[in-house]
């Protein structure tokens, strides 16, 4: 029976270059690809430029409405969720792009699935808002 080598001693595969730094270094890196990211996003997206559009004007009446502070922290997390949920979508469908841009039903389903998620993020957006404003038993 042989034993493994000491951990990170070899590896099978190559790693990111970037993932060597740590401590503020990193925060910092990792708050310049964030940024990054999010530009990218809003030059290159037309569904994420409108989200943010609709996050515009929802986060400032959700801060507005007369509603709990937990009413408040659903209405913002549900809008900001769906910011998120687009950044990953777009990150699928740019991914599934790169590889190639035959059409394939995997990349068809990979890019449907996202937008799926999408789509329920939005309905989210709907039922915390009417929930909360209706105040739901």
């Amino acid at each position: 029976m042989t034993t493994p080598p000491p951990s990170g001693t070899e590896t099978t595969h190559q790693e990111s270059p970037y993932k060597g730094k740590t401590g503020l270094r990193r925060v910092w890196n990792a708050l310049h690809y964030s940024l990054a990211g999010l530009s990218a996003a809003y030059r290159h997206e037309d569904a994420f430029r409108q989200e943010v559009l609709l996050a515009a004007l929802l986060l400032p009446l959700a801060l507005w409405l007369p509603v709990t502070g937990v009413g408040k922290a659903m209405m913002v997390a549900s809008v900001l969720l769906v910011l998120v949920v687009e950044l990953l979508n777009s990150a699928i469908e740019a991914t599934v792009d790169r590889v190639s841009l035959e059409n394939h039903r995997l990349a068809k389903r990979a890019k449907d699935i996202g937008s799926a998620a999408v789509l329920i993020s939005l309905i989210n957006v709907a039922l915390v808002w009417g929930l909360v404003l209706l105040g739901a038993p």
